[in-house]
């Protein structure tokens, strides 16, 4: 009974005598800070130029280059366990005359991806930009986060092509 008594009383002790973490006593100041959220936004190169040159187009082959940093900011300091998805299409690569290389041989690779903040960030390398594909993937996303990359785009050149530059549109989205 009495040791019970004496845990009774420390425990009002330590109460009463506890502050509160924002109460000052003297010679302290209280403050705060505020973080609020934003936004979820996505940048993207505005002219990644030439990706690459092929000699030789009779029987065909590939053309890869980089495609220039692609990076994605998620301020809403969202909630634990939520994520984003940043999506790719491309159009197919035409040139001033003649047959074009369909997106369907357009090939989009991530690479390193740098990464600020807690969350799992995937590469999902799609071989297809037809449709709109995922790039890159975050999950168990706590607070705010960012990921950059700079991915490699690969066409697949048919053979039997003409000779010229070909030029498409790759348009990146995050969600």
């Amino acid at each position: 009974m009495r040791s019970l008594l004496l845990v009774a009383i420390a425990g009002l002790l330590a109460f009463g005598f506890a502050l509160p973490a924002s109460a000052a006593g003297p010679g302290q100041s209280a403050a705060t800070v505020t973080v609020t959220g934003g936004a979820l936004s996505i940048t993207v190169p505005s002219d990644a130029g030439n990706l690459g040159t092929r000699s030789d187009t009779v029987l065909g082959g590939t053309i890869s280059g980089p495609l220039g940093v692609v990076q994605v900011s998620d301020a809403r300091s969202a909630a634990a366990g939520s994520g984003w998805v940043a999506s790719v299409i491309a159009s197919a690569f035409t040139p001033p005359a003649g047959p074009a290389i369909a997106a369907s041989a357009v090939a989009y690779t991530a690479g390193t991806i740098t990464k600020v903040g807690t969350a799992t960030f995937t590469a999902n390398d799609p071989s297809n930009l037809t449709g709109v594909v995922a790039a890159v993937t975050a999950t168990g996303i706590t607070g705010d986060n960012s990921a950059a990359w700079n991915p490699t785009i690969t066409v697949t050149v048919p053979g039997g092509l003409a000779a010229g530059v070909y030029s498409a549109t790759i348009t990146h989205s995050v969600a």
